[in-house]
């Protein structure tokens, strides 16, 4: 038992999405989208479930970045595992996981950094048992590592090869809190036909979506005006971001502004009150909550075309990973990472590393 690793499907684009169908509003009414921030398809490999292994060994640190050099993967390897849904206390260390088996479309990889996300808490107080996969499960879909072994059919990777493919310009810790964060902020945006010239309202602006919502709304889509809640000690934050208004949510009231924007990007949970903002004809993405009025839900899965997309945003630094500065928590504290995560104080991405 000498490393930690994970399987993934490997398709063209590198990463997999899919989309389920959408229910219309009207849209001569404000128009407001629902996201859903990963689909879980039972039996199915994608990447929504196939770089779900928040896993270890007793390796050192530095041997992690290193282990496609070592050509012997073992069968078993640490883990942390629930078996039964509940609190941060159902998550225990098991040592006999055992090391998935590559199929031809598949490739084997390193996990190196992991990051946190609320669906990995929702799922583990069993919000979406009903259609989730059987227990015991090992929680985490956002990974970043070493590819050590790869399928006979699978021609766009190798033996070596980081993945997501990190720029040169970010560390593993922070590659590990790019891709479900950065890909749903992108896919909210596309879905409500953000672009060069309009305006954005961004609900919870120092969190690990909203952050990448408001650097991709200013640096990528050109807006003319971003604006951002957030709490007293994160507005110099949210305005290094990009942001050109910072509201401070513990003082104002977003319902109370007298602006109107082009689109509101809900990554906490206020749809009602963003429906109020909204200039008419305007569009809200909502990522948690109700939706009211009716509108369209739809899934994000990984798409590897977004990660391209926006790569030389993330090289050139237009676009920058925020990792809390609580972190990263090494894996021997993955359940004091969860509890952080589950007090809603976290300052971007909550992030796993090293993972020997």
């Amino acid at each position: 038992m000498n490393t930690a690793l994970a399987t993934t499907t490997a398709t063209t684009p590198a990463l997999r999405r899919e989309t389920p169908p959408l229910r219309h509003c009207s849209l001569a009414k404000p128009s407001v989208f629902r996201l859903n921030r990963v689909g879980f398809k039972s039996g199915v490999q994608t990447i929504g479930k196939s770089l779900l292994r928040i896993s270890a060994s007793n390796q050192s640190a530095s041997a992690a970045v290193n282990v496609a050099a070592d050509t012997s993967i073992p069968s078993e390897m640490k883990a942390w595992v629930y078996s039964e849904y509940g609190g941060v206390d159902v998550l225990k260390v098991e040592s006999n996981i055992a090391v998935p088996v590559v199929n031809d479309d598949q490739v084997l990889i390193k996990v190196v950094a992991a990051a946190l996300n609320p669906v990995d808490a929702k799922r583990r107080q069993g919000k979406f048992k009903a259609t989730d996969s059987p227990l015991p499960t090992v929680p985490g879909y956002d990974v970043a590592g070493v590819v050590v072994k790869v399928g006979s059919a699978v021609k766009d990777f190798k033996q070596g090869d980081e993945v997501y493919a990190n720029p040169k310009n970010i560390d593993f810790a922070q590659a590990a809190g790019l891709p479900l964060a950065i890909e749903t902020a992108d896919e909210g945006l596309v879905r409500t036909e953000f672009s060069a010239g309009k305006s954005i309202l961004v609900l919870n602006g120092a969190g690990g979506v909203g952050s990448l919502a408001i650097q991709l709304a200013k640096h990528v889509y050109g807006a003319s005006k971003v604006a951002a809640t957030a709490s007293t000690g994160k507005l110099e934050l949210v305005r290094s971001l990009g942001a050109d208004l910072a509201i401070d949510y513990t003082k104002e009231n977003i319902e109370d502004l007298t602006e109107r924007f082009d689109v509101v990007f809900d990554a906490i949970g206020m749809c009602d009150k963003a429906v109020k903002v909204i200039k008419e004809g305007g569009k809200v993405v909502a990522l948690t909550g109700a939706v009211t009025p009716p509108g369209f839900r739809f899934v994000v899965t990984s798409n590897g075309d977004v990660l391209k997309k926006l790569n030389p945003y993330i090289e050139s630094g237009k676009v920058k990973p925020v990792v809390d500065p609580k972190g990263p928590f090494p894996f021997s504290r993955v359940a004091d990472a969860f509890s952080y995560l589950e007090t809603n104080h976290a300052t971007g991405k909550v992030v796993v590393y090293p993972i020997p």
